[in-house]
């Protein structure tokens, strides 16, 4: 066996090492014999002079003091406070980026990422899918503020640059798609982003803006690939056991200022309890989670793809996988490994009667299975199905739906951490019913 030398460094340390261990030397918050992180539980914190208040106030949400290593002045939650900066320092590192701004909710980040980006007047040319709440977020609310949205097929790069127009200043998709689990070639992306911006200035740059919920930094880490910024739930896989909400955008330290003074003043702040279980519980245990879902979900996709009541399969990870070559290529984990996640979608053959299928099929799972429920949300250590088509995407209108892959026969699958055998077990007995 070789023998390794002592590491110099704690960068020398592989990716599921930090995860664990996180960033020991924070500034954040000044201790040193915590095995677990402290939590803060104080809305407002006390100050020893007035001086010290205003400076606390001059240094908000100014970048060069944020990334200096110095010991930050906490004034009140909603500007800033120690756990929750402790775990943006990890979740930054782990997405690869300068800096991490979290937020009560994945949407509260989508949200911040597009008020930060966007100016009235501007627009946004989005995947032609999306998870229904943004799909909603842009339609409903972002005209409200002078800002548009036009939807484009992202799978297609070369026809997409037809439609960019002046206004475009944010191309936003996710990648896998919810729910369908097609993957958007992150890097095309970025080198039609640069071909837009070869004749633009600056402030009116095209920026490429990711969803990494599915993937997860485990699996893929989208600033590496040519995303500019990246925004996605903590709620989900990054939290791990569903009992937590939040959300996160990871970006160059250019946007800090921007991120955090939009948090401050629309207030969708991380509460510090909250903060504290994804940063104990939740991505230290990112990494065990992801490995052992994906030899489960592997194992699932093949049952599935075989079964005759299944018409097709889209999962990353396995052989029928139409974009194989692509998910092999950008969905890795840190030491470049094929990392294809845990989520499934999978569409059963039509039976003609009402209610459909699926219906039966997840109504049969929600009241007989032991192994799967029927929740939304993804990600947890419980296996969860839902029917997307009338559940987390009905924002989208049904043509819109149909036309773009989505399917009434379609289910979405999120796989847990239970024995696989069991899984595929309730699954086979609820086939045989419908």
């Amino acid at each position: 066996m070789e023998t390794r030398k002592p590491h110099a460094r704690k960068e020398d340390y592989r990716m599921r090492t930090h995860l664990i261990h996180g960033n020991f030397e924070s500034k954040k918050w000044d201790y040193n014999h915590h095995v677990v992180p402290p939590i803060s539980h104080s809305t407002a914190f006390r100050l020893t002079s007035l001086h010290r208040g205003a400076q606390g106030f001059v240094q908000f949400a100014s970048a060069d003091e944020a990334l200096s290593g110095h010991m930050p002045i906490y004034i009140y939650d909603r500007l800033d406070e120690p756990t929750r900066s402790m775990l943006e320092e990890n979740l930054a590192y782990a997405e690869g980026g300068d800096v991490c701004v979290t937020f009560a909710s994945g949407m509260a980040a989508i949200s911040t990422v597009l008020g930060v980006a966007l100016r009235q007047g501007q627009e946004v040319l989005a995947h032609q899918i999306l998870y229904g709440c943004t799909y909603s977020l842009m339609t409903n609310w972002l005209p409200r503020f002078g800002m548009q949205v036009r939807f484009g097929d992202f799978l297609k790069p070369e026809a997409l640059a037809a439609q960019v127009t002046p206004a475009t200043r944010v191309l936003y998709f996710e990648t896998p798609v919810n729910p369908t689990m097609e993957l958007i070639d992150i890097g095309e992306i970025r080198r039609l982003a640069d071909q837009i911006n070869a004749g633009r200035e600056e402030k009116d740059r095209v920026l490429v803006v990711v969803d990494n919920t599915f993937a997860t930094p485990y699996c893929q880490r989208p600033l590496k690939l040519g995303a500019d910024i990246v925004a996605e739930s903590l709620t989900k896989d990054i939290g791990g056991f569903g009992t937590d909400m939040g959300g996160a955008v990871i970006a160059p330290s250019a946007w800090y200022n921007h991120l955090m003074l939009f948090r401050k003043d629309f207030g969708g702040v991380l509460t510090p309890r909250s903060a504290w279980g994804i940063l104990v519980y939740g991505l230290p245990t990112l990494a065990t989670r992801m490995i052992n879902q994906q030899k489960t979900a592997q194992r699932v996709a093949k049952f599935l793809s075989e079964h005759p009541k299944v018409e097709r399969v889209a999962y990353p990870g396995a052989e029928c996988f139409a974009q194989k070559a692509l998910a092999h290529r950008q969905m890795v984990n840190p030491d470049g490994k094929f990392a294809p996640g845990g989520m499934l979608y999978f569409v059963l053959k039509e039976s003609g009667s009402k209610p459909s299928r699926a219906e039966k099929l997840v109504d049969y799972l929600a009241e007989h299975a032991y192994t799967i429920t029927l929740a939304v949300s993804l990600g947890q250590v419980k296996t969860l199905i839902e029917h997307p088509f009338s559940m987390t995407h009905s924002a989208l209108p049904d043509e819109q739906k149909r036309a773009f892959g989505m399917h009434p026969e379609g289910v979405r699958l999120s796989i847990g951490l239970e024995d696989w055998h069991d899984i595929i077990g309730d699954l086979q007995i609820a086939l045989e019913r419908v």
